[in-house]
């Protein structure tokens, strides 16, 4: 008997969100970015019972940031997107290094088939509520990147090319382009 055990992402999805990684390594040794890859969680105000209440962190909401880091980081509800990058933006880390707080310069979300509409939109709308965060969607089956900078669509990209962000930092994913 064959037994078939499903894979959460496809190997096109662990190389884009690996090449989208690679390409910060020198970003984050030299200038002190952070990235994360689907190993820590980014959380959020709110919850998903009323989609109208939640929000990124602002982290110039939050006055005492040790009691932030110490009571209120872990009783948040949390996101795990693809790739998370804080180059310019500010974020806080819980004590387990587990939990991040902030506005990111940008999130990646890869979907795959996987991926329900109803968890698309949730995402989409969550990181919009941060107008100083840029997010990109991309498809598994696709070579279209849709790029957002807050609530604002930007002009959609295309792995053929070189991806920039708003900020100017490149992505060479070419050679995965299908």
């Amino acid at each position: 008997m064959d037994i078939y055990v499903p894979m959460s992402t496809t190997i096109r999805h662990n190389k884009i969100t690996r090449r989208l990684g690679a390409n910060l390594l020198d970003l984050e040794e030299k200038e002190n970015a952070f990235i994360l890859q689907e190993d820590c969680s980014l959380v959020y105000f709110g919850s998903e019972n009323k989609i109208s209440d939640i929000r990124l962190v602002d982290l110039a909401e939050i006055t005492d940031e040790n009691d932030f880091i110490n009571e209120v980081i872990d009783d948040l509800k949390t996101v795990e997107p693809d790739l998370v990058l804080f180059y310019h933006n500010r974020f806080l880390v819980n004590r387990r290094e587990t939990r991040t707080a902030g506005q990111p310069d940008l999130i990646v979300e890869v979907w795959s088939k996987g991926n329900t509409q109803k968890e698309r939109d949730f995402k989409l709308y969550l990181y919009s509520t941060s107008k100083i965060t840029e997010h990109w969607y991309i498809d598994q089956d696709s070579n279209s990147v849709e790029c957002w900078l807050g609530s604002q669509q930007l002009k959609n990209q295309n792995i053929n090319h070189i991806l920039k962000t708003q900020k100017g930092l490149e992505f060479d994913l070419r050679y995965l382009a299908i």
